[in-house]
């Protein structure tokens, strides 16, 4: 390889590390962004299953005194 075909080698792998460079930092911030939007989204599912299980333990509840109702009236007559 001559001289010059060595330098314009070296100055296209600079120019191809450059482009990798900024789309990896590209990625890494899109990474970030989707990392914090899951956070939140756990946030939100966290405290939707914790209304869920109370809107069941109320059904639970209603339930068995309902149950315990009819059973009484079952036994009176």
């Amino acid at each position: 390889m001559k001289k010059s075909d060595t330098e314009e080698y070296r100055n296209n792998i600079t120019i191809h590390l450059t482009k990798m460079s900024s789309d990896i930092g590209h990625i890494k911030e899109k990474v970030n962004d989707n990392n914090r939007h899951l956070l939140r989204l756990n946030g939100r599912v966290r405290k939707n299953e914790n209304q869920i299980s109370w809107i069941k333990g109320v059904g639970r509840t209603t339930i068995f005194v309902i149950g315990i109702f009819l059973t009484w009236l079952g036994v009176k007559e």
